[in-house]
């Protein structure tokens, strides 16, 4: 198919985050996915547990692993199902599935709040994190710095590593993201085991009311969902990907997202199942605030944590990136230059830092966000995507 695009249009490409390279290997979707899915939700995955019980928070981490993986098995057969046409981006799977206006309205809105959200949160987690090593290491004669100083040094990173233009550019960070994830996950259920079952373990729900007990079990189905989130970059990840009609995108991509579900597997279940076996309802909402010796190992591990959540902030927010960049010169007409991106790019790391200094419990809203947008965009979001088949014979995706 003759690529139709302008000149003008064709360098507006080159110049956004998403589309601008197309050179990456099939392990680069690995170690992408692994840092947009292995977050710091996984240590929230034995709290989740003691809201669920035994029976329903293992049935609900296994379907969660299944059905995820099937429905990003379908976004990566759609990113190309339309011959000659990629679609690089969420929303363009949803304005192909629903029309131009209201694919735009149904998707957009979920992805921002995910987006955006996670950031939000991650910038709070990093900052918790940072706060964590200092008051592990220092004991005596320290200074009193607030969760609010923490964070804005760990802002301090991101505008910096915001200026990298694109995914491809961001790859040496988010592998490292990845080696953290995999490591922070395996010290949680590792030093669980070191610390052995605790003594009065109880395994009942803490919730003294079945209304409680209600509402818990629904926030902890929302931190699942919240865990594993990441569906939400898929397509601009696989965008990133060369595709030739002799050799598709779909073949590299689904080989990396199978090397990382392995990975999810090998974090998710020890940390949840363990973590919970050992603390029962006691373990707290960070599996890492319960582990509380021997300290360089926490101490380790929160820094793991840091540096997971600096690649995470990246991987979430190059689509937003995207989003503002795209609107700016093509809806506005500003013209592509690097200090238009340096003043977007530095306003939304500020907005991320203060929203994070002014609501501190934002983590606590992840249940919320994990109903409200992540279970849509992460679960069922593609289910939807299959209707129009019925109503339109042209749409390739009828045959998959």
């Amino acid at each position: 198919m003759a690529d139709e695009r302008s000149a003008e249009q064709k360098k507006i490409d080159e110049w956004l985050p998403i589309t601008s390279s197309r050179n990456a290997k099939w392990w680069y979707s690995t170690f992408h996915n692994v840092t947009a899915m292995v977050g710091a939700g996984v240590l929230s995955l034995p709290y989740a547990m003691s809201e669920l019980g035994w029976g329903p928070g293992v049935t609900v981490l296994v379907l969660s692993w299944i059905i995820t993986l099937y429905t990003l098995w379908q976004m990566v057969e759609m990113h190309e199902m339309v011959p000659g046409k990629r679609f690089d981006r969420y929303h363009e799977l949803g304005q192909h599935a629903f029309g131009e206006k209201l694919g735009l309205w149904i998707v957009v809105p979920q992805q921002v709040v995910v987006e955006v959200g996670v950031d939000i949160v991650y910038m709070v987690t990093g900052g918790k994190s940072l706060k964590k090593i200092h008051d592990l290491l220092c004991k005596e004669n320290c200074t009193n710095l607030k969760l609010s100083h923490f964070i804005m040094i760990f802002a301090s990173v991101h505008f910096c590593l915001v200026h990298l233009p694109n995914f491809n550019s961001i790859s040496s960070i988010s592998l490292a993201a990845a080696v953290m994830s995999l490591s922070y996950s395996t010290i949680g259920w590792v030093a669980s085991i070191k610390k052995g079952v605790q003594p009065d373990v109880d395994y009942g729900y803490n919730a003294k009311t079945n209304k409680g007990a209600v509402f818990n079990f629904f926030s902890a189905l929302g931190d699942v969902a919240f865990a594993y989130a990441g569906h939400n970059v898929v397509l601009e990840i696989q965008a990133t990907i060369p595709s030739t009609p002799e050799k598709p995108s779909k073949g590299p991509m689904w080989r990396g997202v199978v090397v990382a579900y392995i990975v999810v597997a090998v974090c998710y279940f020890p940390v949840a199942l363990i973590g919970y076996w050992v603390f029962g309802n006691s373990v707290e909402d960070n599996i890492l605030i319960s582990l509380e010796k021997p300290t360089w190992l926490i101490v380790t591990a929160n820094f793991f944590v840091v540096v997971h959540v600096i690649g995470s902030y990246q991987i979430y927010a190059m689509p937003v990136f995207d989003m503002i960049e795209t609107v700016l010169v093509k809806k506005l007409k500003f013209k592509p230059t690097w200090y238009l991106r340096f003043i977007t790019r530095n306003l939304y790391v500020a907005f991320t830092m203060f929203v994070g200094i002014a609501i501190p419990f934002f983590g606590g809203l992840l249940g919320f966000f994990g109903g409200f947008a992540f279970a849509p965009t992460t679960y069922f979001c593609r289910f939807l995507t299959l209707f129009p088949c019925s109503a339109s014979l042209h749409n390739v995706a009828c045959n998959i």
